[in-house]
């Protein structure tokens, strides 16, 4: 695994087209909207989810194939649905040959070499620890990580629209509900949806936090591929239509960085064409890419779009 020795920036934009994007359990799982501005709204944590379930749906049979030759399982994932955490946590004790730690009440809150090396394991075995960080220091201790990677929440360029939707359901779940309605046996529901939404979110990779996670040039290629790829494999009568539709990696030739992140995103542009009045597809969108005169020591890889 070869260490990470560049800082990177990047843009990523993607779309939703009669979808729901990300619904909001608050607020009847109607899409994330900025009251204010009327823009659309994804949150960070749900980019991770899809860059979490795209790992591990394409990591799955190397891990077979990896536990079965008793190499090191590098690609597994933390935060996944029904985990329970504290279980990983005893796994990493397990790992550092220190089982007997786990017995008694404390649970070793108080930190120390093996809290330490416990965190070492788990940004070794699981992806997503090494990559986004993770608090792992409740119930069995296995510390803290802040992760080299970080995500802003994508926001839409302009204004979205929520549609309400009345579905029916041919069908019933009960007998009582079937007598109720006397055979007609119907189920009523709604459902929100948005038109058309392009979404922009940023993102950041440190080469200093990499190299206290073990976050590599290995992990780092994953992480590209699974931005440029995670709607494709995330389809769902909510997200039929979502797609990545351009990954902008600044790439800097140091590790401090050669240019301020937020110089580098405002040369990306996407802008509604004068003749659209309310955007329905990304063709409705022009993109300006002013990479003419770029910092130096800063180079623009187009990874998608």
């Amino acid at each position: 695994m070869m260490a990470l020795n560049n800082r990177y920036d990047f843009v990523l934009l993607f779309d939703v087209k009669d979808g729901n994007p990300n619904g909001d359990p608050d607020a009847g799982n109607l899409p994330r909207l900025d009251a204010e501005s009327g823009r659309g709204l994804v949150t960070d944590v749900s980019l991770k989810r899809k860059v979490r379930n795209f790992v591990g749906m394409t990591k799955d049979q190397t891990e077979i194939t990896e536990s079965l030759t008793g190499e090191k399982k590098r690609f597994e994932i933390y935060v996944k649905e029904k985990a329970v955490l504290n279980n990983q946590h005893k796994r990493a004790y397990v790992g550092i040959g220190k089982p007997e730690l786990l017995e008694g009440d404390d649970k070793k809150r108080k930190g120390g070499d093996a809290v330490d090396e416990a965190r070492r394991w788990m940004c070794r075995n699981f992806f997503d620890v090494r990559t986004f960080g993770a608090v792992m220091s409740l119930g069995v201790n296995c510390g803290q990580v802040r992760g080299p990677v970080q995500l802003t929440f994508a926001r839409s360029i302009d204004p979205i629209v929520t549609l309400e939707h009345s579905i029916t359901r041919m069908a019933v779940s009960t007998e009582a509900e079937a007598e109720k309605q006397g055979g007609d046996n119907r189920t009523m529901g709604r459902k929100f949806t948005v038109p058309y939404g392009l979404y922009m979110a940023h993102g950041f990779v440190s080469s200093f936090l990499a190299k206290q996670t073990g976050f590599g040039e290995d992990d780092l290629e994953l992480l590209w591929q699974a931005l440029e790829q995670m709607f494709e494999h995330d389809r769902s009568a909510a997200r039929g239509e979502m797609s990545t539709r351009g990954l902008y990696v600044f790439k800097h030739d140091s590790e401090l960085g050669n240019a301020r992140a937020h110089d580098l995103f405002a040369r990306i542009r996407p802008q509604l064409k004068e003749s659209v009045a309310a955007p329905r597809d990304f063709d409705d969108y022009g993109m300006h890419i002013n990479d003419a005169e770029l910092p130096a020591g800063v180079s623009l890889i187009r990874r998608a779009g």
